[in-house]
């Protein structure tokens, strides 16, 4: 049986291409007591309101047809964000060379958190090697907790 993340993905594909969006990721979370499935676009130019609102109808009723979530659930169509978390390889090899932020589990140095420069990510591994300052630094992939994209002004 299909995770409920990989089925909302394949039902909300045709209503998310429509919309000249792209999917970005699927979550399907329980915080504070209730759960949300968690729709992440992304679009050349960036997503709009009006791209959120068309593509959550759609899906919204797709999912009451094919029903595949027991209980209620809040469904929510959004941006990926600027500042978007690094999950797939694809995702590594798409953004080398910006900004990122990286929160490990247990603390480093003295510190959770490093910002730089993502320099390299090991397909293998899921290793990930970041530019910080002058050094680079390798963050094993069962270290980190998040690897986020980093806005800078």
């Amino acid at each position: 049986m299909k995770k409920i993340t990989e089925l909302t993905a394949e039902l909300a594909a045709p209503a998310i291409a429509e919309q000249g969006c792209t999917l970005w990721d699927v979550e399907y979370v329980k915080e504070a007591g209730t759960w949300y499935l968690r729709i992440l676009l992304d679009k050349e130019g960036g997503v709009d309101i009006l791209d959120c609102e068309e593509i959550s109808r759609k899906v919204s009723d797709l999912l009451d047809k094919a029903d595949p979530i027991e209980g209620s659930y809040t469904l929510e169509v959004g941006s990926a964000g600027a500042e978007r978390a690094l999950k797939r390889p694809s995702d590594f090899q798409q953004f080398l060379g910006s900004p990122v932020l990286v929160k490990l589990y247990r603390a480093r140095e003295g510190r959770k958190e490093f910002a730089g420069y993502l320099k390299g990510y090991d397909e293998a591994t899921g290793d990930v090697t970041v530019t910080v300052g002058s050094q680079d630094l390798v963050f094993p992939k069962k270290e980190t907790a998040l690897i986020r994209l980093r806005v800078e002004f």
